[in-house]
């Protein structure tokens, strides 16, 4: 087996349930540190991260990844042990095989490769590595990122190595995230006996105008990389349990899934516009965990592209769909940053697993990608 699979194995053996690195970030040094890396270990709160660069000039790439992984689920369902790397029919199985501890193996395999190759080459390779992805992620990427801003360290590029692919190794490259912006509403009535309405304020017949207004609303129609604005309730109470009580209040809490057609500001002025519209008597508390990224089509991901179609055949295709990553706090500091990594399919399942087939070409894109922007 390979030096991708090895150390991708060892990742794995490592039960590092988010936010507990165990011992993965050591392995990573360990590999980085012979090659002339400057590795900084920043503890925040009882997450791991890590800094680590060679070289001192222009321009810097840096690859980001996570250490710590999701709870196994039930182990006696899973074929294999959890955190026993294990190869059956022709895959890796173990929890982090594909999310992400594959990608983190390859991009330190694919640096290590291209640095003994090309010792001159002019520029900067970093990594950043948490193990605060998988949770509430408040003491990890963004506090690494943070201080690098604080110091003035800007990369070029950042290619994060998240499972991107959709089908096949290389199809789908993430080149933007959708912000996630999150309200809790709370319409307050007046609570009364059932039988007596005239002498109560129901707020959920109060609120079920505005409630269909903002579910028709269209926020905007996206663009040419983005999905236009969703808005989705998530949860939504009212009631003390009895069936003769009309309540005082009712809950609501909603969730927009936001394109760079919109902004933080402009949604949660149509919101409030929209409940003032009906009159409402309401609080709404808002929290939102990321603004939108996206890094258009230009150097990072004509080189990735390029590296995926000489490695794989396959032409990806640039998607910004998902969930929110990591990738939300580095593009506050970086102009291009980009996903890229296996396939989603078994991504927090039981028996995670990664065809051994895609572990050497997933390392070799990453390794051509700096070829193409190094060389």
């Amino acid at each position: 087996m390979n030096s991708t699979f090895e150390l991708a194995s060892a990742l794995i053996a490592e039960p590092s349930i988010t936010p507990d690195d165990k011992n993965c970030q050591k392995l990573i040094i360990d590999q980085l540190k012979p090659l002339g890396f400057e590795c900084e270990t920043i503890v925040s709160n009882g997450v791991t991260n890590l800094w680590a660069r060679h070289g001192t000039s222009g321009p810097l790439l840096v690859f980001a990844g996570h250490t710590d992984v999701v709870p196994t689920g039930p182990v006696e369902k899973w074929g294999s042990d959890p955190f026993t790397p294990t190869v059956r029919n022709g895959r890796l199985y173990g929890r982090g095989a594909s999310d992400m501890k594959t990608s983190d193996a390859a991009m330190v395999i694919a640096a290590r490769d291209f640095i003994l190759s090309h010792p001159d080459y002019k520029g900067s390779i970093g990594f950043i590595f948490t193990s605060d992805e998988e949770g509430i992620a408040v003491d990890g990427t963004d506090v690494v990122v943070k201080l690098l801003d604080e110091r003035g360290i800007h990369p070029d590029y950042c290619i994060v190595g998240e499972p991107s692919s959709l089908t096949k190794l290389g199809d789908t490259i993430k080149n933007g995230r959708r912000g996630s912006l999150c309200g809790k509403l709370t319409v307050i009535g007046k609570q009364g006996h059932i039988a007596y309405p005239k002498r109560a304020a129901n707020p959920i017949h109060l609120a079920a105008p505005a409630i269909a207004e903002l579910s028709a609303t269209v926020w905007d129609k996206g663009n040419e990389y983005y999905e236009p604005t969703t808005w989705q309730i998530s949860n939504i109470h009212a009631g003390t349990g009895a069936n003769n009580v009309i309540p005082g209040e009712l809950f609501v809490e909603f969730n927009f899934r936001f394109c760079t057609a919109s902004t933080v500001d402009s949604l949660k002025e149509r919101v409030c516009a929209i409940l003032d519209k009906h009159g409402l008597n309401y609080r709404l508390d808002w929290n939102y965990s990321g603004v939108p990224f996206l890094t258009p089509r230009g150097s990072l991901c004509d080189a990735l592209s390029e590296a995926i179609k000489e490695k794989t055949g396959i032409t990806p295709e640039l998607s910004t769909t998902g969930g929110t990553s990591d990738g939300r706090f580095i593009a506050r500091i970086c102009p291009q940053v980009v996903e890229f990594g296996p396939v989603t399919e078994s991504i927090h399942q039981i028996d995670e697993n990664v065809p051994v087939s895609d572990i050497q070409p997933l390392t070799d894109i990453y390794r051509r990608t700096l070829e193409k922007l190094f060389l």
